[in-house]
């Protein structure tokens, strides 16, 4: 691997930073908010998901308990 002066470091890596594209404000909330969305989502989904197999699980051990 080439050694670079700690010089041409830095300017490779403000060259670099400078190719990023940032989002804008508009798209950041967007993102957070569809993130919100989906973490409510799926949470629903497995409470949905936990409350079936536990009635599953407690009528197999009822019934069979009887």
């Amino acid at each position: 691997m080439a050694k670079t002066n700690p010089f041409d470091f830095i300017q490779q890596v403000r060259s670099e930073a400078a190719k990023v594209t940032w989002p804008t404000r508009k798209e950041t909330m967007i993102t957070t908010a569809m993130v919100f969305v989906m973490v409510v989502l799926a949470s629903i989904f497995f409470l949905v998901v936990d409350q079936a197999i536990g009635w599953g699980v407690r009528s197999v051990i009822l019934g069979l308990g009887s």
